[in-house]
């Protein structure tokens, strides 16, 4: 019998025309920072989210320190934020000498709006047009927004508890490129273009991928203007070395624009698989007791980016789980651990994060790349039914 095959978390996935788009970037000689393939991948990811124009970045992380910027969040201001969530989503708050609150989550594991309210109604006041915090009487400037493994939190109620209490909405959708509202008063509306400003990931596990980079959207345009200079190291001039701020080196190269550009031509079709996965989990993990695949929002079309495996069988833990998978290679992993518990913000302010400290040990992600095979999810389904059988 032949030895079974390690079965990755997420993967890329390089069937479209990769290779063909970065070696023209490499004939043409611009593989930095500058070339027309990092406008072009600009503009496709615009087009795609329906907004008119996209800031390329060099990750993540980056489009989210240059959208707390464009926000105006300034040193000494608080920002609330989740608590489950990777750290990268937080730590741009500290760069800009700001802190974080860290609110809990509700069922789809995003922000809690009713927290987020209560928060709002019962730990604050306003002054003017500023909400300020009670009980540090710092300037609670902003909401950050994570929509966790391409879930869509709920926008329509953060943004009218943003409107009440006159908090920018930063939009952190980088696990959740291509997910978008199908009802209600969002209905066609993407991930990231809802709030004030978005960001998008293309992170290496990401639903499609430029090996590390980041894109930017706005809703305000001279904001948009504004982190395209910042990530250019506030160049005033294009042929004269002026600056007028401190800015960054936070752009895309071309080479990495040519395999974004090759992968948003499979985006759909990567979603549209991660969606029949999800389904095909879904109807093979049905009758094992003792665990659900989770979720999501109704009147929304997720990427489904990560597949979440929620534990409820007592005495069971995600990592023996894990463990377990592991030794029959098989990767996966669990939830992050609660960013208000991490060493850089043990001092920091956090507000009804019980549901969050429940769901950070009872879920698993199994895997769930874009190249996921219908016998590869079978045989992690048979491991998750021997190891239950045997709990």
């Amino acid at each position: 019998m032949s030895e079974a095959a390690f079965i990755p978390l997420s993967v890329p996935n390089f069937s479209g025309k990769e290779k063909e788009y970065v070696n023209e970037a490499v004939v043409s000689e611009w593989v930095s920072t500058g070339g027309s393939k990092v406008g072009a991948f600009e503009q496709k990811i615009a087009d795609f989210v329906g907004m008119p124009r996209g800031i390329a970045c060099a990750s993540g992380t980056a489009g989210l320190h240059l959208a707390m910027l464009c926000a105006g969040v300034r040193p000494g201001d608080e920002v609330l934020a989740p608590t489950l969530t990777f750290i990268a989503a937080v730590n741009p708050i500290r760069y800009c000498f700001a802190e974080p609150v860290f609110i809990g989550c509700d069922n789809s594991l995003c922000i809690s709006p009713e927290a987020l309210h209560r928060f709002c109604e019962r730990e604050c006041h306003l002054q003017g047009d500023k909400l300020i915090d009670n009980t540090t009487g710092a300037h609670v400037s902003a909401v950050s927004v994570v929509h966790v493994f391409g879930n869509l939190a709920d926008m329509e109620q953060i943004l009218a508890i943003a409107e009440q209490y006159h908090l920018v909405v930063i939009e952190d959708a980088t696990e959740a490129l291509g997910s978008k509202y199908t009802a209600g008063t969002f209905a066609g509306k993407f991930a990231g273009t809802l709030g004030d400003i978005g960001v998008y990931s293309f992170n290496g596990n990401k639903i499609m991928t430029t090996g590390s980079g980041g894109m930017v959207v706005s809703n305000h345009p001279e904001w948009a203007e504004h982190a395209a200079h910042l990530s250019t190291q506030a160049k005033a001039s294009p042929s004269q070395y002026v600056h007028d701020e401190v800015g960054y080196n936070y752009r895309l190269t071309n080479l990495q624009a040519a395999l974004g550009l090759a992968q948003v031509e499979q985006l759909d079709d990567f979603i549209a698989h991660k969606n029949t996965m999800y389904d095909y989990y879904a109807e093979q993990l049905a009758g094992i007791s003792g665990v659900r695949l989770m979720g999501w929002r109704e009147g929304t079309r997720p990427n489904k980016w990560f597949y979440a495996l929620v534990i409820e069988r007592e005495g069971v833990t995600a990592q023996q789980l894990i463990g377990y998978l592991a030794e029959n290679k098989v990767q996966t992993r669990s939830i992050w651990n609660l960013i208000h518990q991490q060493a850089p913000y043990l001092q920091n302010r956090f507000f009804e994060t019980e549901k969050a400290e429940w769901y950070q040990q009872h879920i698993v992600n199994l895997p769930c790349s874009t190249s996921l095979t219908c016998e590869q999810a079978d045989r992690v389904v048979a491991l998750i039914r021997d190891f239950f059988s045997n709990s």
